[in-house]
């Protein structure tokens, strides 16, 4: 089968490419601004990337026209498809025809840590010898590829509650027909589609419906949202996480973020011992954990696999440092995932210096941030953002066209917030401001006009 999908470059679609690719069917795709990392992996793969959407791309002639939720009506490409009637459906419908069908499929849902919690799922069955198959929004640095068909039963996929494309509002998730599920967390985001937290838990139902009840739900006990999902209706066996330690049956964690037990009620299950930090990503592990119990790998084994997992790129990623300087690439955009991975760096900081000279608070934490995604740039969250950035020693804010005033939503921060309308303005307050032994936390779910680059260039020439 010969497939043509717009929007290509997108971390969902690139994964759809790199599995249409490995199991024998020819690709090809466009976008606008055809960029890596995806370009890179698409190209290493044999697809031919066309820039842009323009109709005269109908003469390629496909079997069929995959297409991205990027795509809206007025795309030339699109214009022409549907004028001509030809053949064309979205990425997860094709995504469950051709890949899914017959697969045990494990997807994992939520607003906050998706992609790293799909990442842990996926390689502790790997290390179990499962081999399974993966689509993560993201490129894990165990694997190396965003996306793989694998050789067993097994698919660990990143179940996105966003909407699937211009024809089909529903979200995303509800084509994959998971045996089992992972709820992470739900809070409302995505407010260019979404007026209100009611109409997420509407579509997380939905997720909920599809689960047959010889499937497991593995669900956030702290989570409001998530209880009120399951209120609605509820089929299946469900494994809490994140409970008391004296409630029976939920999984829980005894010790810090870094290194902790894994507990059933009061019962020690494994243990932890790894990189990552923050209690975010000891709610992520114990999440892979109840879902990778599911398919027969024991907690203990799961836990063990964690000691060698190394995160997916863009989470509290090291991009260099200069001058004393250690500068972060992270994809934090949400102000509850901001908090958290500032609070994560935070006492992984207090954790290194405790007791030593030149501690905790001779190492501040710069934060720098640009509110991109959808949601922020309709100013939806910024009340949040002073609470977001409150661990922060300095605040660094990119003032983008969203309309709204950045330095007035920062105002409550006072002295310790700074705004810039450009990248070049911003770098030079940061390297103004930054000393030796600060932590730089770039979040932004985009490439951020180089900021990093741009950081630890002028820090070495400083």
């Amino acid at each position: 089968m010969h497939i043509h999908i717009l929007g290509i470059c997108g971390t969902f679609m690139g994964g759809l490419a790199a599995l249409a690719r490995q199991a024998g069917h020819r690709v090809t795709g466009c976008d606008t601004g055809v960029y890596p990392p995806m370009s890179e992996q698409l190209r290493a793969l044999g697809i031919e990337l066309i820039e842009g959407f323009g109709a005269e791309q109908l003469a390629l002639a496909p079997d069929c026209f995959v297409v991205g939720n990027v795509v809206t009506r007025g795309n030339p490409l699109m214009e022409a498809i549907l004028d001509a009637g030809a053949a064309y459906t979205s990425g997860p419908q094709w995504l469950t025809e051709h890949v899914l069908q017959g697969q045990h499929v494990l997807a994992v849902a939520g607003t906050h840590g998706k992609t790293s919690t799909t990442a842990m799922l996926a390689w502790m069955l790997e290390c179990a010898g499962l081999n399974p198959g993966f689509l993560v929004g993201g490129v894990p640095q165990n694997f190396g590829v965003s996306a793989r068909l694998g050789a067993g039963r097994f698919f660990v996929i990143e179940a996105d509650e966003y909407d699937t494309a211009l024809f089909d509002k529903r979200s995303k998730f509800v084509h994959y027909r998971p045996r089992t599920a992972v709820l992470n967390n739900l809070e409302h985001d995505h407010a260019d589609i979404f007026p209100d937290l009611a109409a997420i838990e509407t579509q997380f139902h939905h997720l909920v419906r599809t689960v047959p009840s010889s499937g497991r739900l593995v669900v956030n006990a702290r989570d409001s949202a998530l209880q009120r999902v399951l209120q609605r209706g509820c089929w299946s066996e469900v494994q809490r996480f994140g409970t008391k330690r004296e409630e029976p049956g939920g999984l829980c964690a005894r010790g810090e973020p870094h290194a902790f037990d894994v507990l059933r009620g009061s019962l020690k299950l494994g243990r932890v011992d790894w990189a990552l930090l923050g209690e975010h990503n000891q709610l992520n592990a114990l999440a892979a954990i109840g879902a990778a119990e599911h398919v027969g790998v024991a907690p203990d084994v799961a836990a063990k696999a964690l000691a060698t997992f190394q995160n997916v790129r863009r989470r509290m990623e090291l991009a260099g440092e200069a001058a004393g300087v250690k500068v972060y690439d992270d994809f934090a955009h949400h102000p509850t995932a901001m908090r958290s991975t500032i609070n994560g760096l935070r006492r992984r900081i207090e954790s290194q210096t405790a007791g030593a000279a030149g501690g905790p608070a001779q190492q501040r934490i710069l934060a720098v941030f640009e509110p991109r995604s959808n949601t922020m740039k309709l100013g939806t969250m910024k009340a949040q953002l002073p609470w977001s950035l409150e661990e922060a020693d300095l605040s660094f804010c990119l003032q983008g066209n969203y309309g709204w005033s950045a330095r007035e939503a920062l105002a409550p921060l006072g002295k310790t917030a700074v705004v810039a309308d450009d990248v070049d303005t911003l770098v030079a307050g940061v390297v103004r401001a930054a000393r030796a032994g600060d932590h730089v936390l770039c979040m932004s779910n985009g490439a951020f006009g180089g900021v990093h680059d741009k950081l630890l260039a002028a820090l070495s020439a400083r």
